[in-house]
């Protein structure tokens, strides 16, 4: 008797380089938003006090918001690899942090001007954003092409 189950789709070598790097990326936003919340005195020698006064003064929101951006950028990143199509639902849930906690930092909050000022901090943003939302395009792709299920 034939098998009726859906044949697996090869995975292409290009997703385990956009898994890995990803990975990577999205590591160092998991590393910055706890050394940060945890107040790490070695993370953050480098802030001056209105710096780090601006930081702990984020509200509650734009917290969770942050911590859904980075956190739903590693953990999408993990569900690529392991080749699971939820990697596109949660890849969304950081593009949208990713967007609350820019949209309090450089509209609400005029987090530019205590961060040093210049567009360096949006530029930063808007490579945040970018990348997630490419991540977020790449996972929707594999998922319709049947590499992700």
């Amino acid at each position: 008797m034939a098998d009726s189950a859906t044949p697996a789709t090869k995975t292409p070598w290009h997703l385990w380089v956009v898994g890995v790097v990803a990975v990577l990326w999205n590591s160092v936003g998991v590393l910055d938003f706890t050394m940060t919340q945890l107040k790490n005195e070695a993370y953050l020698k480098s802030l001056t006090p209105a710096q780090l006064g601006y930081i702990y003064s984020f509200p509650l929101w734009s917290v969770l918001a942050w911590f859904a951006g980075v956190y739903g950028g590693f953990f999408g990143s993990i569900l690529l690899l392991a080749r699971k199509r939820w990697a596109v639902p949660v890849f969304l849930v950081s593009i949208a942090g990713a967007i609350l906690t820019t949209f309090y930092s450089h509209v609400i909050n005029d987090g530019n001007k205590v961060m040093g000022g210049g567009a360096g901090p949006a530029i930063f943003s808007a490579v945040i954003i970018t990348i997630a939302v490419l991540l977020g395009w790449y996972a929707r792709v594999m998922t319709r092409r049947g590499v992700l299920r």
